[in-house]
């Protein structure tokens, strides 16, 4: 496992075993519980994981999802913390620095962010440049449903298209403050949105940006 992966894996883990099963998450309806089956499900069943992209096979995803939330939770923590086995794709090196620092990053910010005191994490610049270059990798699929034109821009000026078209929101914050507000994590991003006030108020209430 990548450094930066590991990181996050470990302390997705950690959160999710002092929250306990029955706290709340960022994503709509799943408790941490549903989280931590989410997690093992995408790394240990391929098989059903399609299901997260693929409508037809959504409901075998359902059916393997509601197996993983009825395991003991203390097991679902042990499996997340050990990593994926090894015939699964993510034990690959490059597939884990591809996919799971993003994915590791995100659902930890859903843990942390639900609790009322949480206060933003100081990240090295090394670990904002790597959420940067997977951001401006993946803007278009994630802003693919905007209502309006959207713009992604760090702090230090550095811009990536999400989605063309007229007006244009700019949204600046630190890249890790982007990729939550990319996929989907708008309330709980601590990000500037510039641009006609209809258009900012349109962006926010439309909920179409994530996959």
């Amino acid at each position: 496992m990548s450094t930066h992966a590991k990181r996050e894996r470990l302390l997705l883990a950690d959160l999710l075993e002092t929250a306990g099963p029955d706290a709340p998450t960022l994503c709509e309806g799943w408790t941490a519980r549903d989280l931590a089956a989410h997690v093992v499900v995408r790394e240990r069943r391929p098989d059903a994981a399609g299901g997260m992209l693929v409508k037809q096979l959504a409901s075998r995803l359902e059916r393997v999802m509601a197996e993983f939330t009825a395991k003991p939770y203390e097991e679902l923590i042990r499996l997340i913390r050990s990593g994926p086995p090894r015939f699964s794709p993510f034990a690959l090196k490059q597939v884990d620095e591809l996919s799971n620092i993003v994915e590791f990053y995100v659902h930890t910010e859903d843990v942390r962010r639900a609790r009322p005191d949480w206060t933003p994490r100081e990240l090295d610049r090394v670990f904002q440049d790597a959420l940067w270059s997977r951001l401006e990798r993946s803007a278009r699929l994630m802003g693919r449903g905007a209502p309006t034109g959207l713009v992604l821009r760090r702090p230090d000026g550095q811009t990536a298209v999400a989605h063309r078209g007229t007006p244009v929101v700019t949204v600046t914050g630190e890249p890790s403050e982007l990729v939550l507000f990319a996929y989907g994590r708008q309330s709980a991003a601590k990000v500037e949105l510039d641009g006609d006030e209809n258009a900012i108020a349109k962006l926010r209430e439309s909920g179409q940006l994530g996959i």
